[in-house]
């Protein structure tokens, strides 16, 4: 079994196209494959305002397949340190075995989720998206965004986030990395009233994005509820919006999203993005119509990306022996 660190998986692994396709094609699985995927199974560490998800999923035809620890710990910012953490554990769908240990330390977690909000607005926004808006300031508000740009050639980002010296930093880091100006907006409703398609990456218990800021054109791609009690939209978001869509609708249904839906219509209309990008189902087909994705994050997103991850890894380090 092979013990891969974090510093190994970032040699190997950045964001780019073909992380995109990867996570893509995971969600067109979903439909187009036999997939055992078991819910995810979460432990919550209140005191510390921590959680830890278990997630796994087997994709018929596959050798391998993962099942991933990941954690998130909120207060970390007061000590330093990053809220998000973990490993993925690559198992043989053979024999059992385990195949490979990947200490990425949450690394994997992130790249398939950046690219999970890409390939959402790659079949939901507008093509002609020119301001895109972050609500929150931490990793995903970065990488979310980073992955935006391979699918979207956007022109400027708005953030808004509660602390003033995280927002500032953020200006200052993105312009830097994307070469394109970045605006720290007041309030939540500001952010989205200016803004082509926005990205909420936030742990909020209370909406983030209420039904008056929504207007005609408008994408909203929703990644921060994946447990019962994290809400960033108001129930009347969705209600408003012509297109709701999602990873897996029943996990939505208990995490995401469409739990605080109370209009039923609404939750029978939602689509799963897999169905989109397998041509099962239509996304954007009006330049005017409202769009929501909800990303609660899945199992076969873990497996695609470990099962990238490892064979790139073993190909170069075949290559340079």
């Amino acid at each position: 079994m092979d013990l891969i660190t974090r510093k190994e998986i970032e040699k190997a692994i950045q964001l780019d196209e073909t992380v995109i396709e990867v996570v893509e094609s995971a969600f067109r699985d979903l439909v187009e494959k036999q997939v055992q995927m078991p819910p995810i199974m979460r432990i919550d560490v209140p005191e510390n305002n921590g959680e830890v998800d278990i997630k796994s999923a087997y994709i018929a035809g596959y050798d391998t397949f993962a099942v991933k620890l990941s954690s998130g710990f909120f207060d970390n910012y007061k000590l330093g340190l990053p809220s998000a953490n973990g490993m993925m554990l690559l198992l043989s769908a053979i024999t059992g075995e385990p195949k490979a240990v990947l200490a990425d330390n949450g690394y994997l977690t992130d790249m398939r989720t950046a690219a999970a909000g890409a390939v959402a607005a790659k079949y939901l926004s507008r093509e002609d998206v020119k301001t895109v808006g972050v609500i929150g300031t931490g990793a995903q508000a970065r990488y979310q965004i980073q992955a935006l740009k391979l699918v979207r050639d956007f022109e400027k980002v708005l953030v808004y986030g509660r602390t003033p010296e995280k927002a500032e930093q953020y200006k200052s880091d993105m312009e830097h990395l994307l070469n394109i100006p970045v605006e720290i907006t007041v309030s939540p409703g500001e952010l989205v009233e200016q803004c082509d398609l926005v990205v909420t990456t936030t742990p909020s218990a209370e909406p983030v994005i209420m039904e008056n800021w929504l207007h005609p054109g408008l994408h909203i791609t929703a990644m921060g509820s994946d447990a019962e009690h994290k809400q960033e939209l108001s129930p009347e978001v969705l209600q408003n919006a012509d297109i709701v869509a999602c990873d897996v609708k029943e996990q939505s249904l208990r995490l995401g999203e469409l739990r605080s839906c109370r209009n039923q219509e609404v939750i029978e209309s939602s689509i799963e993005l897999g169905e989109i990008i397998s041509g099962r189902k239509k996304g954007r087909s009006k330049s005017e119509e409202i769009t929501i994705c909800d990303l609660t994050g899945t199992g076969v997103q873990d497996t695609a990306i470990a099962r990238y991850a490892f064979e790139k890894i073993e190909k170069q380090g075949k290559e340079e022996e």
